[in-house]
């Protein structure tokens, strides 16, 4: 299967799932350059919908999009006041730091694009009247309870550690979504997604899974920094996508909702396995330096419970194997 038809069968899956149509539509997308942000931008363009892709880069804009004249670019610091007023139906918001790297080496800048840059759009979003969507995180549960991760979990997350400048931040802007809804009427939901893996993962990543598939891709072994015993769920962003705007789409005002996969609940150890499998290559386990340490999550175990969407009519189409298998084709092609 070429690398355009196997994208091709994932965007009518997602528009088969939606059955919606939303080619008069107007959407804001941010963080277009990143994992999520950019399939959304493919997906919106491809079923024809009026999309602005947003990102601190214009360059990497236009090398991300080819110079697409159908996607509009905007360059953007989303800290600093928004040069657009333009109306939107539906606002996403994408952008974060979201690699381990840059919670270790920026965890001021982390903190303020979470909680500046989300400011900002809701504001953008009260003026126009825009249904908003924020995506939030997993890593707002904190530590491993006793059972899988509901929205109905507060969690706790350990203040004292600039490791946690990530899901604080998210939390906090968890909240200020919350209150424009309660004090201006704003349509806004919250996506708490988990591990979250496909093609446009970018090459700068820092995650363990984005280095597993770096290794993958040139045929080196899989190298672990970790026993990998965390069990974690995981999510193609096929399925990412889809949860997204069905909960634009579905979702309750004020909502959150979990988005994963119950069909692919793994260890570390266990993805990369299956990742080194399809690349035949071997996997081997190395202690992490200094650096690697201070960014990684100290999560144990997080496995999000996704039945509060399923209940409301959507489902996961990619398990684990399926997923990686067509991140690794798209990305050696």
């Amino acid at each position: 299967m070429e690398v355009n038809n196997i994208l091709i069968e994932e965007y009518n899956k997602i528009s088969k799932l939606l059955n919606y149509d939303f080619r008069d539509c107007k959407f804001l997308v941010t963080g277009a350059n990143g994992l999520i942000g950019s399939y959304l931008v493919d997906y919106l363009d491809f079923i024809g919908a009026e999309v602005y892709a947003m990102s601190r880069s214009i360059d990497k804009l236009k090398f991300r999009f080819n110079n697409n004249q159908n996607i509009k670019l905007i360059e953007q610091d989303l800290n600093e006041p928004l040069k657009i007023n333009n109306k939107f139906d539906y606002i996403i918001h994408a952008a974060s730091n979201a690699h381990p790297l840059a919670f270790s080496q920026d965890p001021v800048g982390t903190m303020k694009a979470n909680l500046f840059g989300t400011m900002n759009l809701l504001e953008l979003a009260k003026k126009s009247n825009s249904k908003f969507l924020y995506l939030s995180s997993g890593e707002i549960y904190g530590n491993n309870i006793d059972h899988d991760f509901t929205e109905d979990d507060l969690g706790v997350v350990d203040t004292k550690i600039a490791r946690s400048c990530y899901p604080e931040s998210k939390r906090a802007a968890e909240t200020l979504c919350v209150s424009y809804c309660d004090q201006f009427g704003i349509h806004t939901n919250i996506a708490r997604l988990c591990y979250v893996y496909g093609h446009t993962i970018t090459d700068d990543n820092s995650r363990a899974d984005a280095q597993f598939l770096r290794n993958a891709l040139l045929g080196k072994d899989i190298v672990m920094k970790s026993k990998g015993a965390q069990r974690r769920t995981y999510c193609y962003v096929a399925d990412a996508v889809s949860a997204l705007l069905f909960i634009l789409l579905n979702g309750v005002k004020s909502e959150v909702y979990n988005i994963a996969n119950p069909n692919s609940i793994a260890t570390i150890a266990q993805y990369a396995q299956i990742l080194a499998n399809i690349a035949k290559v071997n996997l081997k386990f190395e202690l992490p330096d200094e650096i690697e340490q201070k960014g990684y999550s100290k999560q144990a175990d997080s496995v999000l419970s996704a039945q509060k969407l399923i209940n409301i009519g959507w489902n996961p189409l990619y398990n684990i194997n399926v997923g990686l298998e067509n991140t690794f084709k798209i990305k050696r092609n």
